[in-house]
């Protein structure tokens, strides 16, 4: 039960789970821009893993002019899980479109992102020029984020997640800079854990949100709840169109 939601392994990505590292709220996993930083991916990992193996991914599909932030949740204990401590950006109650969800605690982790966004600002990379992504329960509060928040982003990437507290929008969103944003969302055909039904469904509740021409969604047949390939070359044409070279 403590991997619910963890990125599956593979021998096309090597993902590693950290736990205990997150005991000291350890600094993001960063893997730097090959030269000067002009722009950024902030990158939000799945429930009970790190921000180490989406750096490790990011590291072999990076772009120079690009740094890639992956952070680390806090670890809670987790109501799906039985209680059990573990990373997690919020607390899951239950699975299912009519769950329960926490609320409180998704709204304050969201606080929290664009604190971080506020901090790369702060260092020289304005927000437009910052792409805001993540995994499954990390997907889901990068939507929520981007399109609660009054900084304006280059584009969100939401893979194998859902839209939490869908209930609240499109209203929630009515005073968001972020309502044409771009959006790749990503979802595996075979996925046991968050089902492709609920890509179906938030991309449904999105287009009542960002125009749908603005959202790219993408499904790949046999893939769980991971990534393949093909996703991952699609994350990175992704980021090159949002976060072009300035020349």
């Amino acid at each position: 039960m403590a991997s619910f939601f963890r990125l599956k392994s593979s021998s096309k990505l090597s993902v590693r789970c950290m736990c205990g590292n997150n005991m000291s709220a350890p600094l993001p996993a960063i893997v730097p821009a090959a030269r000067k930083a002009t722009a950024a991916v902030i990158f939000l990992h799945g429930l009970g893993d790190t921000g180490h193996s989406w750096a490790e991914m990011f590291a072999g599909i990076r772009t120079s002019h690009v740094k890639y932030i992956c952070p680390h949740a806090p670890i809670m204990p987790v109501t799906l899980n039985m209680n059990m401590a573990m990373p997690s950006w919020f607390d899951i109650i239950g699975l299912g479109p009519d769950a329960e969800e926490d609320d409180s605690g998704i709204k304050q982790a969201a606080e929290n992102i664009k604190a971080l966004i506020d901090q790369e600002v702060k260092n020289g990379i304005p927000s437009h020029r910052i792409v805001l992504g993540g995994f499954s329960q990390g997907g889901a509060l990068s939507l929520y984020t981007a399109l609660t928040s009054q900084q304006r982003l280059a584009g969100v990437v939401a893979l194998s997640c859902w839209l939490p507290l869908r209930s609240s929008f499109p209203q929630a969103a009515a005073n968001s800079v972020n309502k044409e944003i771009g959006i790749l969302q990503c979802h595996g055909e075979a996925d046991p854990l968050v089902p492709l039904v609920f890509g179906c469904l938030t991309v449904e509740k999105l287009k009542s949100i960002v125009p749908p021409a603005n959202i790219n969604f993408k499904t790949y047949p046999r893939m769980p709840h991971s990534s393949c390939p093909q996703e991952i070359m699609d994350i990175k044409q992704f980021i090159e169109k949002q976060l072009p070279p300035i020349s």
